[in-house]
């Protein structure tokens, strides 16, 4: 079969589909990954997968437009011109999709973000489609909504997941009608593509472990879990030696790392790092990112991109934003976290950290603070019950094979 997946956004919004594509290549696919050409190197490195370029990327501005939001206290001005950044961001997703799409393909397999707009292209080429998911977006009794914070069972969640939905759908608005427009169709709103989705039963497999997020029972029938399906590593490839001395000069250090996040003043955030290192008296490997971190000291090496599923089973403890691929990645890994969210779906996911019993709390970036960070530091590397959950969550992870089961449904497509 041919196989297109089209996703949009940030590291962690990529690098799970390189790893699903490869399994599926294994299964006797065709398979090519849509997304921004700045990935190109994580998509094509083995020549295994095909890559289209998603040409419009919007998502450094609207990290941006986050951070511009946060530091202005969240006032009506910043409002407005976060909800015009993501409009923005919708409307380059419309021109992306419409130019990447492969009307040739034998089945879309389309990401969280692509899926508003990916679906409508795909009924319009009569290309069949999957949401594969990395984030819940089913309204549920079980949990809140993953932009909204962490609250027990109850049918509020239900309301909570409804409200992120209209909120979500309304963002997509003009993106929806300039969609309409250039295919020639009659518009529909986010709202009512959304009810046709469910009503349709529109399958959607979702690539994080019921270990770490079980099925809702109040679910419809469609939407399933299927276990992670982690980021593709190339087999040759090899430590920069600077790490491999690093890691075998004293006992594993302390990951930190805020992946594609730029939260702020990246000279107070490394000086934060050094200095809880420090009074925590741990070594650490502090990676770069787009925030641009750099520490520098006997006991901490600063180091650009680094295959998460390579270091972070070295590693002592993992401190980060709590995305859901870096979160996916720690647990993978079987070392404790120390969460910082800074927006979006990272508070719900840091929340489940603690809630799993891996972490002993978020520190809020907003909070985080030298002598906080350092405090976690040495709960989460002295207090052996967050290793041992860590250990066991990761063993139960590893029996599971997320990409086969998004395989497997992928082949009864063609039956």
């Amino acid at each position: 079969m041919r196989i297109q997946i089209i996703t949009a956004g940030t590291t962690g919004s990529v690098a799970p589909y390189t790893g699903l594509g490869h399994r599926l290549v294994a299964e006797g696919h065709d398979v090519e990954i849509a997304t921004h050409p700045k990935f190109a190197p994580m998509v094509t490195c083995c020549g295994r997968l095909r890559m289209r370029p998603l040409e419009a990327d919007p998502f450094e501005e609207l990290m941006g437009a986050h951070s511009r939001f946060r530091g202005a206290q969240r006032s009506p001005g910043a409002v407005l011109r976060l909800a015009r950044a993501t409009e923005r961001a919708a409307l380059a997703l419309v021109d992306g999709i419409l130019a990447a799409a492969n009307p040739k393909a034998d089945v879309f397999l389309l990401s969280t973000l692509a899926a508003p707009i990916g679906r409508v292209v795909a009924q319009y080429h009569s290309v069949p489609s999957m949401g594969v998911f990395l984030q819940p977006d089913v309204p549920t009794s079980a949990f809140p909504p993953c932009t909204a914070a962490w609250r027990p069972p109850g049918y509020g969640n239900r309301l909570r997941g409804r409200a992120a939905n209209a909120l979500l759908d309304a963002l997509y608005s003009a993106a929806h009608r300039n969609l309409h427009a250039r295919l020639g169709l009659a518009h529909r709103s986010g709202h009512r593509l959304r009810q046709e989705r469910e009503r349709g039963r529109w399958p959607i497999w979702h690539g994080y472990s019921p270990s770490v997020v079980p099925r809702p029972a109040d679910w419809r029938p469609g939407l399933k879990v299927a276990g992670y399906w982690w980021p593709h590593e190339c087999p040759g490839w090899e430590p920069p030696q600077q790490v491999a001395d690093f890691l075998a000069a004293g006992p594993p250090p302390v990951f930190i790392g805020f992946g594609s996040m730029m939260p702020g003043d990246p000279r107070r955030l490394g000086a934060i790092a050094s200095g809880a290192l420090r009074k925590a008296g741990l070594r650490g490997i502090v990676q770069s990112g787009w925030a641009g971190l750099s520490v520098q000291g006997d006991d901490v090496l600063t180091v650009g991109a680094l295959p998460h599923g390579w270091l972070m089973p070295r590693t002592a403890a993992v401190v980060h934003h709590a995305g859901a691929g870096t979160t996916a990645a720690g647990l993978r890994a079987g070392v404790p976290a120390v969460p910082v969210p800074v927006f979006t779906d990272q508070p719900w996911w840091a929340a489940r950290l603690t809630r799993l019993g891996v972490s002993p709390g978020a520190l809020p970036y907003e909070q985080l603070t030298a002598g906080r960070l350092a405090e976690a530091l040495r709960r989460v590397t002295s207090e052996p019950r967050f290793a041992r959950r860590a250990v066991e969550l990761a063993g139960r992870l590893g029996r599971e094979d997320g990409a086969g089961a998004v395989a497997r449904a992928v082949a009864e497509t063609a039956r």
